[in-house]
Parts: structure tokens; C-alpha cells; sequence
């Protein structure tokens, strides 16, 4: 898939909602050299983004009218790390991670991403994920 225009994003998710996904973009690629590719949304949504290194998905944004997700999806041990933090998290993650679904290949957390206030603790919740892999 072509990559997908800002001007078509601004239309989408609106502008603030744009300008949130870029920053987070620069954010994430200053920290984690990985793959980076634009897809077709599925059934619920228009695109999707990922960021991606040897076939594992570290997260991915998922773009529709008026909405812009954040996914990560937290393994056993990646869960048991989250555990750990989850007094310095805000309110928001917390209950979107607390309320998500876990299958049976890890908890599939989507994040409703309204303004810039998460971003820390998406940052705190990547590291888990994975170290950064970016001197």
C-alpha cells in the first residue's frame, strides 16, 4: 500500500489527531530502528501503521473517521513487567489495559489516542515491549 497522504489523515482524524501520530512517529523511530509500513485497516478501520523487525510487530496505529488507536500487544512476561508499573501509569492506560482482551498469544490492548497527555506512558509501555535498539 502507497504510503498515505497527511492531507488525507488531517480529513480523516483531523488535524491535532495527525500531528499527535506524526510526533509519535519521530518519537518511536528516534528510538527503535524498525520496519515501517502502511496497510489496509480490515473490517474496523481505514489504515493501519506498523513498525515492525524480523516478522514481530512492536505496535501499530490504526486510523478511521474522528479516531486514531494505538495497539500493542503484551505477551506473558511482557505482562508481568506492566505489573510492575502500573502505579506510574495514568488512569486512562491503566483501565484501557486492565479492560482489554487477553488471547491466547497476549493481551491485545488498543489505545483511543484523543490528545498528546498518554504519550509517557505509551513510551513506558514500548519499553516493555522491547528496548529501544537506537543509540
Amino acid at each position: 500500500m502507497e504510503n498515505v497522504k497527511k492531507e488525507e489523515l488531517n480529513k480523516l482524524i483531523g488535524i491535532n489527531k495527525t500531528n499527535i501520530f506524526y510526533d509519535m512517529v519521530d518519537v518511536i523511530s528516534s528510538l527503535y530502528d524498525m520496519d515501517q509500513s502502511w496497510n489496509n485497516g480490515g473490517k474496523k478501520w481505514t489504515y493501519e501503521y506498523k513498525f515492525r523487525k524480523s516478522g514481530k510487530t512492536l505496535c501499530a496505529f490504526y486510523f478511521k473517521e474522528d479516531m486514531l488507536g494505538f495497539m500493542i500487544i503484551f505477551g506473558k512476561d511482557e505482562r508481568i513487567k506492566v505489573e510492575k508499573i502500573k502505579s506510574e501509569l495514568s488512569s486512562y492506560v491503566l483501565e484501557t489495559y486492565d479492560n482489554a482482551q487477553t488471547f491466547h498469544d497476549g493481551k491485545w490492548v488498543m489505545f483511543n489516542i484523543i490528545d498528546n497527555s498518554i504519550i509517557e506512558d505509551l513510551k513506558k509501555l514500548l519499553f516493555i515491549k522491547r528496548k529501544p535498539n537506537k543509540k
